[in-house]
């Protein structure tokens, strides 16, 4: 989803999230279930943070560091921020406009990366670059587009204009993961397919008919709202997120509330759901500055670490402040199966969501992120082990393709 500026096409969706309504399900929850939920959706562990003065712009150098998430010392996370680097909109490659980065992925084997854009196919076809990147624990130098490689559809062609909508992208075993949110408008679902490294269709995972959009939005994902991350896990699974509630889940993040959100547990070789748990996205850190002004907050992206746990990036955007980012570590053990509870906001079913920490926020230390949707571990040309965002410039002239990097100290 692209979130800087969304107020000029989506001002009328979502009124309830932006008048901070109260969630209507958590009265109907049971006392064991609601204060599960509660103690999930507003609980942060604390950081350990070395910062600059608060007037100035974060340094190279700066820490952070969660030794215990959840209470876990062995989830032990730490990161040295070391630098960034733009790229303005307008910027051409192959006479095609640069941007919309909207996922980042790297291959350790190849010492490549790949990014998508979430162009619909009306500037260009929907595509995927193949990047370069000079990074180190010194900062990054530079990035570079190498190769353009166009995504295909099922009978081979590029995407039509306005088809597909594509959100993040991975290496797998056996091809490129990649994600499209659909379009509720058009009544198209989302999907996560496998590419080949040439862009052609492989398969398709299966669609849990939940997901699947509805005219009078009864159920189903949410416009710009849908299949935002992908993270690969060692075992060999995949998660899928939504960036935000669907429909029959309840209504999305509030300045006064947060919301659920699924995240789906496949199987990456069958391409078969196996579990789906609950993800609770953070209230709207922060009020617009402007008069009836946009806001809004949601799982931007997702980064494995092992087999139960990940990273997740919260973006939130007010219009008149700018964007906050903040990112999470999540643990899948002990959460709840949802995938048979049609409605979390209609169910007398306890539900323990996904435990979730604080590791940090963008904005706290110093920086000024842009709208951050995609994020890889990496390694340095020093053979550091980094951390890296980039952001989604909307193809705007406010806005740049940024990447952010830190070193990563320890990690689980």
């Amino acid at each position: 989803m692209s979130a800087k500026f969304a107020w000029q096409r989506k001002s009328n969706r979502w009124p309830a999230s932006i008048r901070g309504a109260g969630l209507p399900f958590f009265a109907r929850l049971s006392n064991y279930r609601t204060s599960i939920m509660l103690k999930a959706l507003f609980s942060t562990v604390a950081l350990v943070i070395s910062l600059a003065p608060p007037a100035q712009a974060a340094e190279p150098g700066v820490t952070v560091a969660t030794p215990c998430p959840f209470g876990d010392c062995k989830a032990a996370i730490g990161l040295s921020f070391v630098g960034e680097f733009s790229i303005p909109t307008g910027t051409q490659f192959d006479g095609v406009e640069f941007g919309g980065i909207s996922g980042l992925d790297y291959d350790p084997a190849s010492n490549r990366y790949i990014a998508i854009s979430d162009d619909r196919s009306e500037r260009a076809a929907a595509r995927f670059y193949e990047l370069s990147i000079e990074a180190s624990a010194a900062g990054i130098t530079d990035v570079k587009v190498m190769k353009t490689v166009t995504l295909k559809d099922r009978n081979g062609e590029a995407f039509a204009a306005k088809s597909v909508d594509p959100e993040s992208i991975r290496f797998g075993k056996d091809g490129i993961y990649w994600s499209s949110e659909g379009d509720v408008k058009q009544l198209l679902p989302p999907f996560v397919r496998v590419a080949s490294p040439d862009g052609a269709f492989v398969r398709e995972f299966e669609l849990p008919k939940a997901f699947l959009p509805t005219a009078d939005k009864s159920a189903g994902i949410r416009d710009n709202l849908a299949f935002e991350g992908l993270a690969t896990l060692p075992g060999g699974d995949l998660m899928v997120e939504v960036e935000s509630a669907l429909f029959q889940d309840g209504p999305v993040s509030g300045l006064a509330r947060g919301t659920l959100a699924r995240m789906i547990r496949y199987d990456a070789a069958s391409g078969t759901r196996q579990a789906e748990y609950v993800y609770p996205v953070a209230p709207i850190p922060q009020a617009p500055t402007v008069d009836k002004g946009y806001n809004d907050n949601g799982a931007s992206e997702i980064l494995g670490l092992d087999d139960h746990r990940l990273l997740v990036v919260e973006r939130g955007f007010a219009q008149g402040f700018g964007n906050s980012i903040k990112v999470f570590m999540v643990d899948t053990d002990g959460a709840t199966d949802v995938s048979s509870i049609a409605s979390l906001a209609n169910t007398d079913a306890p539900v323990v969501p996904v435990r979730k920490a604080q590791v940090l926020d963008m904005q706290a230390i110093g920086l000024k992120p842009d709208n951050i949707e995609a994020v890889t571990f990496a390694k340095g040309t020093d053979g550091s082990d980094l951390l890296i965002f980039a952001a989604d410039n909307n193809f705007s002239k406010e806005q740049k393709t940024q990447f952010i990097a830190f070193k990563v100290l320890t990690r689980p």
